[in-house]
């Protein structure tokens, strides 16, 4: 092959457009930009003061002994090591599993029933408002009145003994009955706020929809199972992961409901196993890695959660 001719590299310079001088980016944008950083700056700061560091830290610790006064000893995985060998925690694995397997379903369930009543309700406020008040409510005082409704001599004790003429359950010192009483505040606690996520999923379904299942001779119940359930479950989805993750986390309640998780354990969490080797016995090495394990099972429930989610979630 020839070289190009001198004509043809001229011809090819004038028609290669010259390397464009970069913007110059105008002054409201760095304006913007500015005030975007002092607006995230504050978030920025506590994240990384109140969840990075901790975190850290934790990990840091989880390989150490340290009581809180005296210098760190490294003591590589036998924190870890004693810790699975701990009944304590064995014992409180269990428990906060069956809190979640009891609470997640049952509570979603009773919330997606009460925002399909409500739905129905032209005038809903009132009852948006009184189902939403737990959910602005300090937890701990949610744990002191229940505490007062579970005494032997309570308003539901009380009750149940009036109706069945049985001698009124001792809530909260059956250890047989003091995890159920946990369950129930925490579905209690916890209703409000997931009737108004299914109440605005269910708004959110497309009216056209269901008149066409109606004109196709779709029943009450056909229609929701068929249409209005499968819309609706992104939204179950979601509130699944959010209830699990919540459930496994639960402390204040038991902190305030049950006196040291009692009677005999029966209401150990976790978190609680956490706190009460951390602060209650200055074990901060092995609290750091039982809080490690429990990272480890929140991964791995929630990664269940996504992989199974392809059988039953509908997006469209």
């Amino acid at each position: 092959m020839s070289a190009p001719s001198i004509s043809a590299v001229q011809t090819l310079d004038a028609v290669t457009p010259a390397p464009s001088a970069p913007r110059k980016e105008a002054p409201w944008r760095r304006r913007d930009r500015r005030w975007g950083y002092v607006f995230v700056g504050p978030q920025l700061v506590g994240m990384a003061v109140f969840v990075v560091v901790p975190f850290i830290g934790a990990c840091v610790l989880a390989f150490a002994s340290w009581n809180g006064l005296n210098p760190l000893q490294w003591v590589g995985v036998s924190n870890f090591v004693t810790e699975l060998h701990d009944p304590l925690l064995g014992r409180a694995i269990v428990n906060t599993l069956l809190i979640a397997l009891i609470t997640v379903p049952v509570g979603l369930a009773l919330a997606v029933i009460v925002a399909v009543a409500l739905e129905k309700l032209k005038t809903r406020t009132l009852y948006l408002l009184l189902f939403f008040a737990p959910g602005v409510t300090s937890s701990i005082a949610i744990a002191m009145i229940w505490q007062q409704l579970f005494r032997k001599d309570g308003a539901i004790s009380t009750t149940i003994s009036n109706i069945f003429h049985v001698a009124p359950p001792n809530w909260l010192g059956d250890p047989h009955l003091a995890l159920i009483a946990v369950c129930i505040v925490t579905i209690w606690s916890s209703l409000g706020l997931n009737v108004i996520i299914f109440l605005a999923g269910l708004q959110n379904i497309s009216p056209s929809v269901i008149e066409a299942a109606r004109i196709d001779g779709a029943g009450v119940l056909t229609l929701f199972w068929r249409i209005r359930l499968p819309l609706l479950s992104p939204v179950i989805f979601f509130s699944t992961v959010i209830a699990f993750i919540s459930s496994l986390q639960t402390f204040d309640i038991v902190f305030v409901l049950t006196a040291n998780a009692g009677p005999d354990n029966a209401t150990r969490t976790i978190v609680y196993h956490i706190y009460d080797l951390g602060f209650g016995q200055s074990h901060f090495g092995l609290a750091s890695a039982a809080s490690i394990i429990l990272l480890a099972i929140t991964l791995v429930i929630t990664a269940l959660q996504f992989g199974l989610q392809k059988k039953f979630v509908h997006y469209e």
